[in-house]
C-alpha cells in the first residue's frame, strides 16, 4: 500500500497518570488510532522498551485487535542495549510477536545502534538473526535505528548492504549539530541508497514550544500553522525521507499533525530561511537539549528521573519562578533520587542518544534546586 509520510510513534502515548509510563490511556489511544487510519495514514512504530515495556501491548489492544492486518504497517525493534547473548534475541522476538498480537512485523529494527551496541550486534550476528526472520516470513523489511556519528554509520552500511532502511534522529535543530550530525548521517544514507525514517522530528516536544521570538516569525508567515508543523514538514521535505514519526500524546496533536500531512507540501525556500532564523533563536535559549527519551533512566542506581529534572531546569531558565519548577522538583523528594544524589557512575551518558554530558548537567540542576 502507498503510505502517507506521517507515522504514529508509540513512545509518547497519552497517559492517565503522568508519573506512570505504564498508565496508557487506552480509550484515547483507540480514538487516535481510529482517526489516524480514517485519514489515510498507516504506519505505527513501537519498541520493546517504550512506556516501561507496555507500548507493544497497547498497540495490540488499540490497533491489532481492532483493525484488519492489511490496513496498517507495524514496526518494532530488538533492544540491543539490553542483549548480551544469542538466546535473548529469539526469546525477545517471540515475546514481541505475542505482545503485539501479530504473525509478522512489516518493519523490524535493531534498536539504537551506536559504537557500543554495534559491537554487540556484530558479536551476536544480530543482522543474521533478523535476516533469518525475514526469510521465515516473520519480517517484511529489516533496518536499524541509529544514534552515533556519520563515520560509523557509513561503516555499518558498507558491512551490511542487506539493510533496507535506516531510522535517524533528524530535525532542523540537529541538522548541523556536531553531536547528532543529522545532515551528515542523512547524506550517508543517501550515498548508500537507503531510505530514511525520521525519529524525533520535534525533538521530544522542544520544537513544539519554541521561544516567543521564534514563534512570531512562524506566525507572521503562516498564522494557522503550529510550530510542530514546521518541524515535521522540515523532516518530511528531505527527498530521501520515506516516513516521519511523531510521538503524539493526545488527540489534538494527532489532529494537528494529520491536518497538514494529509496533503503534504514540502517547505519552500522562504520557509527554509525562516527555519534557519528560528534555529538560531532556539540555540540561544535552550539550557539542556534533552528530548525526554528516558533511555538514561533505566539502571540509574539512585533512581533519578533525569529527563524530568532537565525539563524543570529548562523551564526555570526560560520562565523563572513562573514555571513553578522548584515546587515540582521538591515533589520528588522522598519518592526518587534528587539531582544531588548522582554518584557519577556514567551509565546514563553511555545510553544517551543525544550524547549529553549528563553528569555535568546534573550538577547544574542540583546547584539550582537542591538549596
Amino acid at each position: 500500500m502507498e503510505q502517507k509520510k506521517l507515522g504514529f510513534g508509540c513512545m509518547r502515548l497519552p497517559l492517565t497518570d503522568p508519573e506512570d509510563q505504564k498508565s496508557i490511556d487506552l480509550e484515547q489511544m483507540c480514538r487516535m488510532t481510529d482517526t489516524f487510519l480514517e485519514k489515510g495514514f498507516t504506519y505505527f512504530d513501537t519498541a520493546y522498551m517504550y512506556h516501561d515495556y507496555a507500548s507493544e501491548t497497547a498497540v495490540r489492544e488499540a490497533l491489532v485487535k481492532r483493525h484488519p492486518r492489511d490496513s496498517y504497517t507495524l514496526a518494532t525493534k530488538l533492544p540491543m542495549a539490553m542483549i548480551t547473548e544469542e538466546e535473548a534475541m529469539e526469546r525477545i522476538f517471540g515475546e514481541q510477536l505475542e505482545k503485539c498480537g501479530v504473525d509478522y512485523f512489516d518493519y523490524y529494527l535493531l534498536h539504537c545502534l551506536n559504537d557500543a551496541n554495534y559491537r554487540m550486534v556484530e558479536k551476536l550476528d544480530a543482522f543474521g538473526f533478523i535476516s533469518k526472520k525475514k526469510e521465515e516470513g516473520r519480517i517484511r523489511k529489516i533496518g536499524f535505528s541509529y544514534h552515533d556519528n556519520a563515520v560509523l554509520l557509513d561503516e555499518i552500511l558498507e558491512a551490511h548492504p542487506e539493510t533496507e532502511f535506516v531510522q535517524l534522529q533528524l530535525n532542523y535543530l540537529d541538522w548541523d549539530s556536531v553531536n547528532i550530525q543529522s545532515r551528515e548521517c542523512y547524506e550517508v544514507c543517501k550515498k548508500h541508497g537507503k531510505p530514511v525514517i525520521v525519529m524525533e522530528p520535534v525533538k521530544g516536544g522542544t520544537l513544539a514550544a519554541v521561544p516567543e521570538a521564534a514563534e512570531e516569525l512562524m506566525k507572521f508567515y503562516a498564522p494557522d500553522a503550529s510550530p510542530a508543523s514546521w518541524a515535521v514538514r522540515f523532516a518530511a521535505s528531505q527527498p530521501d525521507v520515506m516516513m516521519v514519526l511523531s510521538g503524539m500524546s493526545n488527540y489534538d496533536q494527532l489532529l494537528d499533525n494529520t491536518s497538514y500531512m494529509a496533503g503534504f507540501v514540502p517547505l519552500n525556500e522562504e520557509e527554509m530561511g525562516i527555519i534557519q532564523k528560528v534555529t538560531e533563536i532556539i540555540n540561544s535559549s535552550i539550557a539542556i537539549p534533552c528530548t525526554g527519551c528516558q533511555y538514561c533512566v533505566e539502571g540509574c542506581p539512585k533512581e533519578i528521573p533525569i529527563p524530568k529534572y532537565f525539563a524543570l531546569y529548562n523551564a526555570y531558565k526560560q520562565f523563572g519562578d513562573q514555571s513553578n519548577s522548584v515546587f515540582y522538583y521538591k515533589n520528588h523528594e522522598g519518592k526518587s533520587g534528587l539531582a544531588g544524589d548522582c554518584v557519577e557512575c556514567g551509565q546514563c551518558e553511555s545510553h544517551c542518544p543525544q550524547h549529553l554530558t549528563i553528569i555535568d548537567y546534573m550538577k547544574q540542576v542540583s546547584e539550582l534546586f537542591d538549596k
